[in-house]
């Protein structure tokens, strides 16, 4: 590969001769690992032309590069850096100035003080990765969405890949989702209350901002997903954290003054509690009793390998205050960050203008590829797939639980890909994450998702969507040799 010519510039305040310092540009890009072994540089007649010398100043630069073995000649092709030159592992601008900004007073928000879940970058690499919403390769259909991919990007799709949609959305996606997916929920909606996201996290910042702001009250599940305190935190409403029980969140609760009520009905993040459907019934009568706006997150309802799954709320809503949101991140894969909003049109309407102010509609191929991958059946074979290996999972994750003594907290109904554990009240358990790392173990801690100041600091999550049954067994008597150990 060649380095460009457009990434060479002498510098205005440059000393020495011309050539010393093209020597010394070079090098550095060398020295700081911006140009690679084996990368070709500009020729000396385009290098010159580029900065405005003469090519003998460039000639002789390279010549005594070669000299000092940054550089090596390859015949009539040209010079290439240096097998032998000293390279770092990676590319670190080098610093140029010293930053003079008060950030303190600059920044009119701060984002950064939140509480985030993290994973080591190599967590792969962990012989027992208990992490939550990360794929298993061996499940994925690589060979199918391949050819979609191709098929999208075929003469018959330029459109879809090159063009604008400015705030629509590829419609191709869109129906599968009315006749296919959203029937499967109870849910009949059409085009205009459908809207494409980039998953369900975007899809909640956007209710968020519609919904929400200064002067309004959410209700949120607690513990509950830990991004959404955040958004709604930036949203300027004021937030009740409402503790769950064994069946979800309790309606009789949620405050008289409440404007928008956040639920996980299906699968409640993370306790994995299921609601009732007699309790679903009693949130839509308290939300139309205080005129509220319910959003429901109906994540991992595909992953219902024990039984058929509730109806969802927004099936049952006859007043067209459930916002209800879906995801492709945990059926599919996470990296591909694809979801859906649905809601009445007025609302959507509101929705699709505002996410248009912020990236207009996500990637126009990835749209198409994933109508493709759903409508061809590939998506309904990989469910079943994914279903079949995590029910046997599953199953052996309780059979080693039970084994050694551990305390589950919450257990999916009807599936999904991950537990929710209690470990002795006097475990913390983000430093028993921090030990487990030692031994290729991966726990998600469970702080981070209650919202009391003085929250709990001994529950944690297990997912199993990652790990082989084969190493379920010795992954759980480490944590339980861990926790005995604390």
């Amino acid at each position: 590969m060649g380095i460009s010519v457009d990434t060479f510039f002498l510098k205005p305040d440059g000393q020495g001769t011309l050539q010393a310092q093209i020597q010394q540009m070079i090098a550095e890009g060398i020295l700081s690992g911006r140009f690679h072994v084996g990368e070709k540089l500009p020729s000396s007649r385009k290098l010159a032309a580029h900065l405005g010398v003469s090519r003998i100043t460039v000639t002789l630069a390279y010549t005594e590069l070669l000299a000092n073995d940054y550089l090596t000649a390859r015949g009539r092709s040209g010079y290439y850096v240096s097998e032998n030159a000293p390279v770092p592992p990676k590319y670190t601008p080098v610093r140029r100035s010293t930053e003079t900004v008060d950030w303190d007073r600059a920044l009119a928000r701060r984002f950064s003080d939140g509480d985030v879940l993290t994973k080591p970058q190599d967590w792969r690499d962990y012989r027992y990765p208990f992490i939550y919403g990360q794929p298993d390769r061996t499940l994925f259909d690589h060979a199918n969405w391949r050819l979609c991919a191709v098929r999208a990007l075929g003469h018959k799709d330029f459109d879809s890949l090159t063009g604008d949609y400015v705030d629509q959305d590829d419609p191709l996606l869109v129906e599968f989702i009315a006749r296919h997916t959203l029937p499967r929920r109870g849910i009949a909606a059409r085009p205009e209350e459908i809207l494409i996201t980039l998953g369900a996290q975007n899809a909640l910042w956007l209710t968020s901002r519609i919904l929400l702001g200064h002067g309004r009250k959410a209700a949120i599940e607690d513990p509950s997903y830990y991004a959404l305190h955040e958004l709604l935190r930036c949203s300027d409403a004021t937030m009740t954290a409402l503790r769950v029980d064994q069946d979800g969140l309790p309606p009789d609760a949620i405050p008289d003054d409440t404007d928008v009520i956040y639920t996980t009905p299906s699968h409640q993040c993370p306790t994995t509690a299921t609601m009732p459907v007699a309790r679903r019934h009693d949130l839509l009568e308290r939300a139309r009793a205080l005129d509220a706006m319910i959003v429901e997150d109906d994540y991992e309802f595909e992953m219902a390998f024990l039984g058929a799954p509730s109806p969802a709320l927004k099936s049952l809503d006859r007043d067209g205050r459930v916002i209800y949101v879906g995801s492709f991140s945990k059926s599919l894969f996470p990296g591909l960050r694809l979801g859906y909003m649905v809601g009445s049109e007025a609302f959507i309407r509101e929705a699709r203008a505002l996410r248009s102010l912020v990236f207009r509609h996500p990637p126009g191929h990835i749209q198409r590829t994933a109508a493709y991958f759903l409508s061809l059946g590939h998506y309904d074979a990989q469910i079943r797939r994914m279903s079949k290996a995590l029910l046997q999972r599953r199953q052996t994750m309780e059979e080693a639980i039970e084994r050694h003594g551990l305390t589950v907290a919450g257990r999916g109904v009807f599936g999904g890909s991950s537990m929710w554990m209690r470990a002795p009240d006097h475990v913390d358990t983000a430093e028993l994450a921090r030990q487990l790392q030692k031994q290729g173990v991966h726990i998600e801690p469970g702080a981070p998702f209650f919202s009391d100041p003085h929250r709990p600091r001994n529950f944690y999550r297990l997912g199993y969507s990652s790990i082989s049954s084969d190493r379920i067994p010795d992954g759980i008597a480490r944590i339980a040799e861990a926790i005995q150990a604390s």
